[in-house]
């Protein structure tokens, strides 16, 4: 085992066993899988190779892998996740490599893709720079990343303005509201912490948007 593979790869509890279920359970209705699917199917062209990091149960890649001629890869640290999307992408009829992997290091061969995503994970990794790294990694020659999270300055009537658009019951409400302010916001990062970050690696340009709850990182190789 290297150095890298001997730190572990994320922040907190792992998201394994019955954890994972209970997110797949929560996120599996929500209309934003579909929404960024369409988002980022208008930027990405037909044929391109994406990788999906952190993908979890795997809706967003089933979205997109609907929408457009892509080779699509799904890389996460869970067993379970992988598990789940691998099945997930079977009844959906949709071919996605979702393998398990370790995002500040990459099973990939240099410049592998057109275009990498990542979405509500990169706070909970344990090696953010490094990860970045291993994203223009594998990045082709002007390919592009992005990358979505929360940031660490969103309100807390922000946080219950989006807990109350999701489609979920009362009692998941309350568990995901908990979540929010004793979890997901401890391991957050501000615009200017990101930022700091990116500049530690050789992304050549960097552009940040700021949405209601969240930041979105759009970096060109």
């Amino acid at each position: 085992m290297n150095e890298m593979n001997a730190v572990k790869a994320y922040k907190g509890v792992g998201m394994e066993g019955i954890i994972a279920s209970w997110y797949a359970r929560n996120t599996r209705r929500e209309s934003r899988h579909r929404e960024m699917a369409e988002r980022m199917a208008a930027l990405i062209p037909a044929g391109s190779r994406v990788l999906e990091i952190a993908p979890g149960p795997g809706y967003f890649s089933i979205e997109l892998a609907r929408l457009g001629n892509y080779q699509i890869t799904g890389l996460d640290i869970s067993q379970s996740f992988v598990k789940m999307a691998q099945e997930n992408a079977a009844r959906a009829g949709v071919d996605i490599d979702f393998r398990q992997g370790n995002a500040a290091d990459m099973p990939f061969a240099d410049e592998t893709f057109n275009f990498s995503i990542c979405q509500s994970a990169f706070k909970n990794f344990s090696q953010p720079v490094q990860a970045l790294k291993e994203m223009h990694r594998v990045l082709l020659p002007g390919g592009q990343a992005v990358i979505i999270d929360l940031r660490s300055d969103a309100t807390l009537d922000e946080i219950e303005r989006y807990i109350a658009s999701m489609n979920t019951s009362a009692i998941n409400r309350l568990v995901t509201r908990w979540t929010f302010k004793n979890m997901l916001l401890k391991n957050a990062y501000t615009i200017a912490e990101v930022e700091s970050f990116v500049a530690q690696t050789p992304f050549r340009d960097c552009r940040v948007e700021k949405d209601e709850i969240s930041f979105t990182l759009w970096l060109q190789k």
